[in-house]
């Protein structure tokens, strides 16, 4: 069960900051740790809201230094952690970040700016790619993009908090929430996506390998947007061989991520 928190109105946003970072974590603690430790940030700018399920010593450590608010969970439901994350933010403007993507202070400083605009309602990163023989996929991804593809979790999301409370959150689905909350997005008014483009690095991709990955990962997302149910593509996908025998599955989901090639 989620702690609970409420939101308090509109006339919370004058006493906080700017932005609010909520980053949702299972097993991933340190590589929140260590996120948020990279990027101190100024308290009328940003805060760190950190969700984390059975979070360790050093989240808790991190949240009694006042660096982070942590929120623990004892289930795991990405969709859940990052509407309890929204319901204690504070920003004008949240920003849904994974704790193994990078964030420096040139995409906080294009978040500001964002922020400071009352015509975007949100959007996400563009992508970078390290590895020189995908060096293609880059200007093929912002071109989707542009056009109106999916947003994907690991191009960090980020929305006005207003807008976020009227589409009602994310759905309180087992798989592609970041899909369905873009699409309800998309249609909602102005979006944008944003330079610098966000790094993640790869997962461990096993014995399955990349073209694995990609092509079942496609057909997932192919399947969701055909109209089947996300309570079906996960019973699906989860009896599918796993990529790598020490994967998470709260990290496992279908994702653009997951395809990104060794630097």
């Amino acid at each position: 069960m989620l702690r609970e928190r409420f939101w308090y109105g509109e006339a919370a946003f004058l006493m906080g900051p700017l932005i609010s970072l909520i980053v949702p974590v299972w097993g991933d603690d340190e590589l929140a740790v260590n996120l948020v430790n990279s990027l101190p940030v100024i308290p009328e700018l940003a805060e760190w809201i950190v969700v984390a399920v059975h979070p360790t010593q050093s989240l808790c450590d991190l949240d009694r230094r006042g660096a982070i608010q942590l929120i623990s969970c004892n289930e795991p439901s990405r969709g859940r952690q990052l509407n309890a994350g929204a319901s204690a933010a504070r920003g004008k403007l949240l920003c849904f970040h994974h704790c193994d993507t990078e964030l420096r202070p040139e995409h906080l400083s294009a978040l500001e700016k964002v922020a400071r605009n009352s015509a975007i309602i949100g959007g996400a990163f563009h992508r970078r790619f390290r590895a020189q023989r995908t060096m293609w996929r880059e200007p093929l991804v912002r071109w989707l993009s542009k056009l109106g593809g999916p947003l994907f979790g690991d191009q960090s999301i980020f929305v006005d908090a207003s807008i976020f409370r009227k589409l009602g959150g994310f759905a309180d689905i087992p798989l592609m929430e970041d899909l369905e909350f873009s699409r309800r997005l998309r249609r909602t008014g102005r979006i944008v996506i944003l330079d610098p483009p966000l790094w993640s690095p790869p997962r461990r991709l096993g014995r399955l390998g990349t073209w694995w990955r990609t092509f079942r990962n496609t057909a997932f997302i192919g399947l969701f947007y055909l109209g089947v149910d996300p309570h079906t593509l996960h019973s699906w996908y989860y009896r599918l061989p796993p990529t790598h025998p020490n994967s998470n599955p709260n990290q496992s989901q279908p994702s653009e991520n997951d395809t990104h090639d060794q630097p």
